[in-house]
């Protein structure tokens, strides 16, 4: 199975199976396909970053990202320096690749107590691409 097929089948299985936020998804699917364990904490931690805890600010997907991007980063022994400089190349290319940074602005339709669940899979499967081939190319 090629990464797009792993991220798309995975993104499903978390959301429907799991009710996991979009942080939590981008944290395994990105843990996964890098063979990089994230520990329970980490994850314990972005319990709430679905759009700072549904209050649709920064978005989760970014979120789990720039949380993984310092993880794997800090392992190989990467100056923080250089971290933070490579957080701002993501943020910076998400941000001109997708048109935004927050989650009201991302999600498609915004939101509405009629909302199906997980409206935002699409999304969450071409960021968690866009994040794993950006990470790629941001190794040392």
């Amino acid at each position: 199975m090629n990464y797009k097929e792993y991220i798309w089948n995975k993104v499903h299985s978390l959301y429907y199976q799991y009710d996991m936020n979009c942080a939590r998804t981008t944290l395994t699917c990105l843990s996964e396909l890098y063979n990089f364990p994230v520990s329970e904490d980490v994850y314990t931690a972005a319990i709430g970053m679905h759009g700072a805890g549904g209050y649709r600010a920064q978005c989760g997907l970014i979120e789990g990202a720039l949380m993984f991007i310092g993880l794997y980063f800090s392992a190989a022994r990467m100056s923080e320096k250089k971290i933070v400089s490579i957080c701002y190349q993501y943020a910076r290319e998400f941000e001109k690749t997708f048109g935004s940074l927050t989650c009201r602005e991302l999600r498609p339709g915004g939101f509405s107590k009629n909302d199906p669940p997980h409206l935002c899979e699409s999304i969450t499967c071409q960021a968690i691409e866009f994040a794993y081939l950006f990470i790629q190319d941001a190794e040392p």
